[in-house]
């Protein structure tokens, strides 16, 4: 076991500091480094116009910035500050770790500007559904009376939460792999990992890396490091976490709960792991059908969210209400219209198979809208055991034939449309497709397995494409 590591208050007057990339994390840092008296220089690979004019706002500001030469290391750089995107592999870095020069990201700088009084942190990652996870939590907090925000990945700033003027309770914190690379010193009041699938590979070089990026997130927790069940690598992340005198693993699952768990018992969330005499005592927490909606894969999130809030003492009642009041984000097994007896789910949020494979888990007989970019992706598990649940399939984007072929081999007997056009057109004729193979009480599930950016600026404007086309169906009977 080891202790809690305290973060020490750096002096930063004068210190040389590279920010590395511009973007929604690189200019905040620079900015909040400027304004504490380092002498900042921002390096960029881009050089376009976005580039130039965000450059430009920052060298009015006294911030040196340089486009388009991202790999050299500047001259007496003391700390480069990371966005999250650049890879481990960049020149830059190679240069610094030379150099004996440290790399900090956006969310290791904002640990290290916590104040002496600042908010404990419940800490969430995985490869999917971190963001539902995450905001069902600060529901769940808010619910209890507490001063909350979800940040982090989730799109609202470390940096902006820990320096702001408003004070919290507790932050709900989303944290992705790329994040949790550059993240050495935090260390969350509890954590918890979702699950672990392949995923941004070329990113961590390796599945094994990947997976011990995810498992920072448990390095010194103080009170729960909480795993899933189903997913033994995430109870192997636990057992490998040098974690605080205490600190206790609590597993999720939806079966029947054992000791130090949290799971359900016929519809209803129990609690079997913050109760006195957990041996023989469960707490009930909520229904399954206050989870909205209640997917196998939302109520894990909302057993994982539950299990964060309880590490951190928020009373049962609590839980329920939190769960109840929350609604998910936009394009996460979204409900979009019932047409002719055929419900239309939008789930463009499963960008890779791991996700996909969930969403279809939640309905059946499926008519399943997939394809995009396959980033590297292979689908015979997915299709293998998502088979019997396909009433048929549309198959749109770039790397559709892998879908197809997959299909092909493993369920020969569904009926397959390829629809050979990438423009974003094509989702309008999915859709009518999906329709003409549906039989009442199907589910037309876009549940993609693939990212958009073949056909799409992104998985909201996929989603929204394919929620137009639903509408447009139903209001004239043909998309």
């Amino acid at each position: 076991m080891g202790s809690r590591k305290v973060t020490e208050q750096l002096d930063w007057n004068g210190k040389k500091v590279t920010v590395a990339g511009l973007g929604i994390s690189g200019i905040p840092a620079a900015r909040v480094l400027h304004g504490l008296g380092a002498v900042v220089t921002v390096v960029n690979d881009g050089d376009d116009e976005r580039s130039r004019a965000q450059a430009a706002e920052l060298e009015a500001e006294g911030i040196t910035v340089r486009l388009g030469d991202g790999a050299t290391l500047p001259a007496g750089t003391e700390l480069i500050v990371t966005t999250p995107g650049w890879r481990p592999d960049k020149p830059l870095f190679t240069a610094a770790a030379e150099a004996g020069v440290e790399i900090w990201g956006d969310v290791e700088l904002a640990w290290r500007l916590r104040g002496p009084d600042a908010a404990p942190w419940l800490a969430v990652t995985g490869t999917n559904g971190k963001t539902t996870t995450v905001r069902m939590l600060a529901s769940i907090l808010e619910a209890a009376g507490l001063r909350t925000a979800a940040v982090g990945n989730i799109g609202v700033s470390l940096l902006d939460a820990v320096l702001g003027e408003e004070r919290y309770d507790v932050l709900a914190v989303e944290l992705s792999s790329y994040q949790l690379h550059w993240a050495p010193s935090v260390r969350a009041h509890s954590a918890a990992v979702l699950n672990l699938a392949p995923d941004h590979l070329d990113w961590h070089g390796s599945m094994e890396a990947y997976a011990a990026d995810k498992g920072r997130i448990y390095e010194g927790n103080q009170v729960a490091c909480v795993y899933n069940v189903a997913d033994q690598v995430t109870e192997d992340l636990v057992r490998e976490a040098d974690v605080e005198e205490g600190c206790r693993a609590i597993g999720f699952t939806l079966g029947t709960p054992g000791p130090s768990q949290l799971g359900v018992v016929e519809g209803i969330l129990v609690d079997r792991a913050f109760v006195e005499n957990r041996q023989k005592n469960a707490q009930e927490l909520a229904e399954v059908s206050d989870v909205q909606p209640p997917a196998p894969h939302n109520i894990a999130n909302a057993l994982a969210a539950a299990a964060l809030a309880r590490a951190f003492g928020v009373e049962a009642k609590a839980v329920r209400d939190g769960l109840k009041a929350f609604r998910p984000d936009p394009h996460r097994i979204e409900l979009v219209e019932e047409v002719q007896g055929v419900t239309y789910v939008d789930d463009s949020k499963a960008t890779n198979t791991h996700a996909a494979e969930a969403s279809l888990a939640a309905y059946d007989p499926i008519v399943w809208i997939a394809g995009g970019l396959a980033k590297g992706a292979t689908f015979d598990e997915l299709v293998q055991r998502s088979a019997k649940r396909l009433r048929g399939a549309v198959l749109i984007g770039a790397d559709r034939a892998l879908i197809r072929e997959a299909l092909a081999r493993h369920a020969p007997e569904v009926p397959v449309v390829d629809l050979d056009r990438t423009d974003t057109g094509a989702m309008s004729e999915a859709v009518r497709e999906a329709a003409r193979l549906a039989a009442p009480g199907d589910t037309v599930l876009l549940a993609p397995a693939c990212a958009s950016m073949d056909m799409f600026t992104n998985y909201n404007k996929r989603g929204e494409a394919f929620a137009d086309a639903v509408r447009a169906l139903a209001a004239t009977g043909d998309a």
